[in-house]
């Protein structure tokens, strides 16, 4: 089931129908489901599943990261090193087609359907992109953080988007599961931007604010193509 809610008005609180010409999503929570991949890294660590999730909800809330997360439960963490001991084990970090979120496939191919530019842009590492690559999606450009250089929640990095699809940025919309990473900077950028409440950072950030700046509020991607199409109706 999706809920959706359209705002009345763009970045700048105006009211603004021009139509989205370019749709970008975030990759993590968004095209992708973290959840086993959290697990495998309790697993690793030794700590109970459970556990190491619970304390991932609390450092959200307080402002920390995944990255407290895992220095918190192994003091001193170096990820290059413990990504290379995984993988060496044959458990290497990332992700999976098993991995990708129900709604994903169908919907970036129902926004292409309707001859929109179709990005996927997020923070990953190098091999991300190759990961991505794999799972064959209807993407128009793949902009991986760390090849690109510049990472949300810069400026920059919306920029890079905006180069991409060769667009203003009023004409683009950017979908992800982050107040903080996603949909402040995208706003701040010109923007438009849609929430999508999923996963551990789309249920425990909010802000009511941004929120009503937002194009559309939704609970998953099963109904975007729709909304964006009633959305460029003439």
């Amino acid at each position: 089931m999706t809920t959706t809610g359209e705002a009345t008005g763009d970045a700048t609180g105006g009211a603004d129908r021009a139509p989205i010409r370019a749709v970008f999503f975030d990759i993590g929570e968004t095209l992708i489901n973290e959840g086993e991949i959290y697990g495998r890294w309790a697993d690793w660590l030794g700590v109970p599943r459970h556990t190491f999730l619970t304390k991932l909800g609390a450092l959200l809330a307080t402002g920390g990261t995944h990255l407290d997360l895992l220095e918190y439960f192994r003091p001193g963490f170096d990820l290059d090193k413990e990504e290379r001991r995984r993988a060496e084990a044959g458990v290497p970090n990332g992700f999976g087609a098993e991995d990708l979120y129900f709604d994903a496939r169908r919907c970036l191919a129902g926004l292409r359907a309707q001859g929109l530019y179709v990005g996927v842009a997020g923070n990953q590492p190098v091999q991300a992109a190759e990961q991505f690559a794999a799972l064959g999606l209807e993407a128009d450009v793949v902009g991986i953080s760390d090849v690109w250089g510049v990472s949300k929640p810069s400026p920059e990095f919306f920029a890079r988007c905006a180069a991409e699809c060769g667009l203003p940025p009023g004409d683009i919309l950017y979908v992800g599961d982050r107040i903080d990473n996603d949909v402040r900077p995208a706003l701040a950028f010109g923007m438009r931007a849609a929430f999508l409440r999923r996963g551990p950072w789309g249920h425990i950030q909010h802000d009511e604010r941004a929120l009503r700046r937002c194009t559309f509020v939704l609970d998953d991607l099963v109904d975007l193509p729709a909304l964006v199409e009633r959305h460029n109706a003439p």
